[in-house]
């Protein structure tokens, strides 16, 4: 059961969505989840961006604040493994979804929280977002050129790594509770998954004392060459983490003095002399287009890639050959085009249906899950903890 909304927690449970998992979304009503009405694409409850996170669930419209909704919750709660929710920090204890709250209605359930700042400490009450994060994780620091303003990243990279950490979360708690007969609760945040992501440069920040640094065109902070390069037509990523490839490199460009260059001998030579190195490059690589470069490139067996805009992306040869693009059929929308899970096991084809209209299966959960009668329903209904059916 999910009561979520907008992006990292739809984007966690999408996941287990896609392998199987029986997503009971929960939406309150009269509006639902606040994803339905974002724009560009927006037609009535139904939006693109909603589709996009939200394929393969169910969705139920109940009011779990009203006293017989809480009752419905609780019910969905004896049969589930897991509740999940990406709320703020502190919600979860006022609406009673902790796992002290609902161990007495199933002791093997699982709360999995997601949040912007975690469940405590002094910002747990605050509402956190993938933007505000970035810029207090120290991501907008090293993203970007030099000598431009601090840079976000250009999709929502925490939001997304939170919602994979949340899913992985969950099913370990839900791991130790088939194992052990008791559940618990899982806490896991943007800012823990953003900080947790500085590896490398956290380490040596805290160990050395290392001030990070942006590097012109997306350059590796030690690795040269190992970035963005202009071509004669475009731009082409290259470089790679091994001596070898460095070497590969000189001999595609035919220029064997490059790597006989004792400025250039290792990795350690060609970060002390960065800049004389990239203006050599650079007046190499415009002598070919993007094209050309990669073909040469890859017949030396350099790491490269063209620097795609996302129509590109996703019409490459490699992304249509690993299955990732597909479409839904949608009732408003028309065909939805998707991008597919990377999480895969098995040979067994993934889910593929379209996200839920608002409040679609509520009747259908109600009944053929918890077994409410027609009248147990109706009551719900006059009482306002559901929607009169028909509506969201």
């Amino acid at each position: 059961m999910a009561i979520e909304q907008y992006g990292a927690g739809p984007y966690g449970s999408m996941h287990l969505a896609d392998l199987g998992a029986d997503v009971i979304k929960i939406e309150q009503p009269p509006t639902g989840d606040v994803g339905r009405y974002v724009p560009p694409y927006r037609y009535g409850t139904d939006s693109l961006f909603f589709e996009s996170l939200n394929r393969n669930k169910r969705s139920v419209s109940l009011d779990i604040a009203h006293p017989l909704g809480r009752g419905v919750l609780e019910d969905l709660v004896a049969r589930s493994d897991a509740v999940f929710y990406n709320l703020r920090g502190d919600v979860p204890a006022k609406l009673g979804l902790r796992y002290a709250d609902l161990k007495g209605v199933n002791p093997r359930v699982v709360c999995c929280s997601l949040s912007g700042y975690g469940t405590t400490g002094p910002r747990a009450a605050e509402p956190g977002f993938d933007y505000m994060v970035q810029g207090l994780a120290g991501w907008m620091s090293v993203t970007g050129e030099p000598d431009g303003p601090p840079t976000k990243t250009g999709m929502s990279a925490v939001d997304f790594a939170t919602g994979l950490a949340a899913a992985l979360s969950l099913m370990i708690g839900i791991h130790a509770a088939r194992r052990d007969g008791v559940g618990g609760d899982a806490d896991v945040a943007l800012l823990d998954t953003a900080v947790s992501m500085l590896n490398y440069l956290a380490t040596w920040t805290l160990t050395r004392g290392h001030v990070p640094e942006r590097i012109p065109r997306s350059g590796h902070p030690t690795i040269v060459p190992f970035g963005n390069f202009p071509t004669g037509d475009g731009w082409i990523v290259a470089g790679g983490s091994k001596e070898k490839f460095w070497v590969r490199m000189t001999e595609a460009m035919r220029r064997p003095d490059l790597a006989a260059d004792p400025r250039f001998a290792t990795f350690d030579d060609r970060l002390r002399h960065r800049d004389a190195l990239i203006a050599l490059l650079d007046a190499e690589f415009a002598r070919r287009g993007t094209a050309e470069w990669l073909e040469l490139l890859t017949r030396h067996g350099v790491p490269c890639a063209p620097v795609n805009d996302v129509a590109a992306a996703l019409t490459d040869p490699q992304v249509t050959a690993r299955d990732l693009v597909f479409d839904t059929p949608h009732p408003t929308l028309g065909p939805v085009g998707q991008v597919a899970s990377p999480v895969r096991f098995g040979a067994a084809a993934p889910r593929r249906d379209r996200g839920p209209a608002l409040g679609e299966h509520t009747r259908e959960v109600l009944v053929d899950l918890l077994g409410y009668t027609d009248d147990h329903i109706a009551g719900l209904v006059r009482a306002g903890a559901i929607p009169t059916e028909g509506q969201p």
